[in-house]
């Protein structure tokens, strides 16, 4: 039997006696005669389960109620009180109590309540037991000492809580959006159900409604005989992961849209109803706000409903003060799988990996790391093994470079506003070209915010606020 304490707070000494006497054959008991006593002793011990007199000299124990529920939102709360005071009872259940008892006590009443009230919490520790396994199976290891990231570990924390809000996560290729999305479902209260990872960049424009929905028998051309369930249905009761959701076709889209609203969808070529509760959490690193703003291949209600909730998951880039770290973290993970002997990274290779500029993210830094080790011998990596040129291209690290020359002004003058607009669209349109249409890395090019960068694409730089 799983151990359990309790306290009982009374200010009545046989009335404290009594209860403890009652229970302390089946759990471990302290009684407290003020709820100051029992929250100082709280500080020290937290219990499973609470017994708290309404009526208590001193702090109250509605008060004590109050404090309990702030310091300690998961503690039951049983209260006493020696008088069914309906408001007052309201008010304790309002609180967060988990039910009440009425003086004179039926002790038999009591216990039935008492084991019920553990029952509930024995539930929630296997649960948490059984979950912190998974977590320690499954977890994906997310290495960052940086405050963008712990920012975003902290976020993944609060909304892995829910079950069934929408997630969107943004941020550049190899950025670790997959991990994230690992980290959101192992961590909320569907990780015993299935995560089902969807690349939708990679299944064909025309196979990826059958592919989400399934579908029936003789749906199309070389369809399964048999017809087919689609991954929405094996994401049932876990999470459904959309990777590169921006490529979904306006077909799936508008499918998509019906299931996020209703939960309800219909296989293709069927007209059977089909309702799976199933949490879905996509990601891209194209701006799907913009992408819907200018009506190209994506749906302004969709992207509303899938961005309930958005996680902007900072670039390598964004971090350096990580790199290091994923270094270090990535060399002794590849120089045990490879029983190699490297311990660690000369100066040189430090200085390089920390002013190189990592347009592939976590990703490319990986690579690099698996690689050497793979390829090269020693107990420290170097420039060598790394295959970085010293002299090649990295983040900029001292001042910035002097403006291009400009021609004379000709007497006449000229008409400076329209040639400022010209410059910076042709900036913009480069950047954008450079950046394969995405916004994020095209604003990264000019030292500019997205938003600034969207706004200004979208409106022009005299109707830009200062």
């Amino acid at each position: 039997m799983m151990p359990f304490s309790l306290f009982v707070v009374d200010d009545e000494d046989i009335a404290r006696d009594g209860i403890s006497l009652a229970l302390k054959k089946h759990y471990e008991v302290q009684g407290f005669g003020t709820a100051e006593d029992a929250l100082a002793a709280m500080q020290e011990t937290q219990p499973d389960l609470v017994l708290l007199d309404i009526g208590l000299p001193g702090m109250s124990g509605i008060e004590a109620l109050e404090t309990i529920k702030r310091e300690y939102p998961e503690l039951l709360v049983i209260m006493i009180t020696a008088y069914e005071d309906v408001q007052t009872v309201v008010s304790a259940m309002k609180l967060g109590a988990y039910d009440y008892i009425v003086k004179p006590l039926d002790m038999n009443s009591l216990i039935i309540t008492v084991r019920n009230a553990l029952d509930t919490i024995a539930l929630k520790k296997e649960f948490k037991l059984l979950q912190q396994k998974y977590l320690e199976k499954n977890l994906p290891v997310i290495v960052g000492e940086s405050k963008p990231i712990k920012d975003i570990l902290e976020t993944v924390g609060m909304v892995s809580k829910s079950t069934d809000t929408p997630l969107l996560i943004l941020g550049e290729t190899g950025s670790g959006k997959e991990l994230i999305a690992q980290a959101i479902h192992y961590k909320s209260p569907q990780f015993k159900g299935p995560l089902v990872t969807v690349n939708c960049a990679a299944i064909p424009k025309e196979l990826i409604e059958s592919e989400l929905f399934g579908y029936e028998k003789g749906a199309f051309s070389g369809a399964d005989a048999a017809g087919k369930a689609g991954l929405v249905e094996e994401a049932a009761n876990g999470t459904l992961f959309l990777d590169e959701v921006g490529d979904l076709s306006p077909e799936a889209q508008a499918k998509l849209l019906r299931f996020l609203e209703s939960g309800e969808y219909f296989r293709v070529g069927g007209t059977r109803r089909h309702k799976v509760q199933t949490r879905v959490v996509s990601a891209t690193n194209k701006d799907l706000y913009a992408m819907a703003q200018k009506e190209e291949g994506f749906r302004m209600d969709l992207y509303y409903r899938l961005a309930v909730v958005k996680l902007e998951v900072p670039s390598l880039n964004q971090r350096r003060e990580d790199i290091l770290p994923l270094a270090k973290f990535f060399l002794n993970k590849f120089s045990m799988k490879f029983r190699k002997s490297f311990t660690g990274l000369t100066p040189e290779a430090v200085q390089a990996l920390e002013h190189y500029d990592w347009t592939g993210n976590v990703r490319e830094l990986r690579n690099m790391i698996e690689r050497s080790v793979l390829l090269g011998n020693g107990t420290l990596l170097d420039l060598e093994h790394l295959g970085i040129d010293p002299l090649a291209q990295t983040m900029p690290a001292g001042p910035a470079p002097a403006p291009p020359s400009f021609q004379e002004l000709a007497p006449e003058g000229i008409d400076l506003p329209s040639l400022l607009r010209s410059i910076e669209k042709g900036y913009m349109d480069k950047a954008l070209d450079l950046a394969s249409g995405n916004a994020t890395k095209a604003a990264k090019l000019l030292n500019m915010s997205r938003d600034k960068f969207r706004y200004r694409t979208q409106n022009g730089i005299d109707n830009h606020p200062a």
